[in-house]
């Protein structure tokens, strides 16, 4: 899909590769040859002493019109596989976003399918304010959640706030999405640490928000945010949202959805 895009694209790509400054992975001129053979390019140059981000776009530009070439480079910097060694779990899911602002100038983006990253036409919303408030989650529940019926579950309460949402049931929008983030760390836990003593019942949804955060299956503005859906989700019981002093509105709802979205997100970057 990628083949001919423009140079200056070419150069951001290799800017993101390259690392260093603001970028999340900083790799050494000598960690480069070996990227593009881990992207499956044969025959890679080896590294001749230029200036990396120049070798590598110029490495870029000569594969341009190769079917498949600069997919397999961009796929490979989304694949959390490629930082594993790195002990740096959220890499993948930064840089996903930083390809991914620079794909869609030329009409692509990055998916995640199955764990996996893809390259895939980039649609603008015909009409951003009639988008479910979703749209930025790149995963599916499938690429979270182990148990395939625990996953339908889950999966419904999603499609359950999101009716909510575009009905006007404020509240219960919150809730379900307060429901499906302790259904998602929940499993998270069940998966990941098979060995705590601690029975599943006996979590709470603070125990799962700062465990998680704790395990860095999460980052800290997800742990932050997620705090507070924690205490608009308790809006279950009403005298809770008399202590609130206020119901729910549309801009509260607006303001859970990303919270869900990152933590969706990350949770699906850190799988193993």
């Amino acid at each position: 899909m990628l083949e001919g895009i423009d140079d200056n694209i070419l150069d951001e790509i290799a800017r993101i590769a390259c690392g260093g400054d603001d970028y999340p992975v900083y790799r050494r001129a000598a960690e480069l040859p070996k990227l593009l053979q881990q992207a499956g390019w044969e025959n890679v140059a080896p590294y001749n002493g230029d200036q990396r981000r120049s070798w590598l776009t110029n490495q870029l530009r000569q594969r341009r019109n190769t079917p498949g070439a600069i997919d397999a480079l961009v796929c490979r910097l989304a694949d959390r596989r490629e930082y594993v060694h790195r002990n740096e779990p959220l890499a993948a899911a930064e840089i996903t976003k930083l390809l991914n602002s620079v794909l869609a100038i030329e009409g692509f983006e990055i998916a995640h399918s199955q764990g996996r990253p893809v390259i895939r036409p980039y649609k603008q919303p015909e009409d951003q304010e009639q988008q479910s408030p979703d749209v930025m989650l790149h995963v599916a529940m499938a690429d979270i959640v182990r148990d395939a019926d625990f996953a339908i579950v889950l999966e419904g309460r999603l499609n359950e706030a999101r009716i909510c949402d575009r009905n006007g049931a404020y509240a219960s929008a919150i809730i379900m999405l307060g429901s499906l983030l302790e259904g998602v760390l929940l499993d998270a836990v069940k998966a990941r640490m098979p060995n705590s003593e601690k029975p599943l019942d006996k979590w709470t949804l603070h125990d799962l928000i700062e465990t998680a955060h704790r395990e860095k299956w999460i980052q800290a503005d997800v742990r932050g945010f997620a705090g507070k859906l924690r205490e608009y989700r308790n809006l279950v019981h009403p005298n809770a949202q008399v202590k609130i002093g206020h119901a729910p509105d549309r801009d509260t709802v607006s303001m859970c959805w990303p919270v869900i979205n990152a933590a969706l997100n990350d949770l699906a970057a850190t799988a193993t």
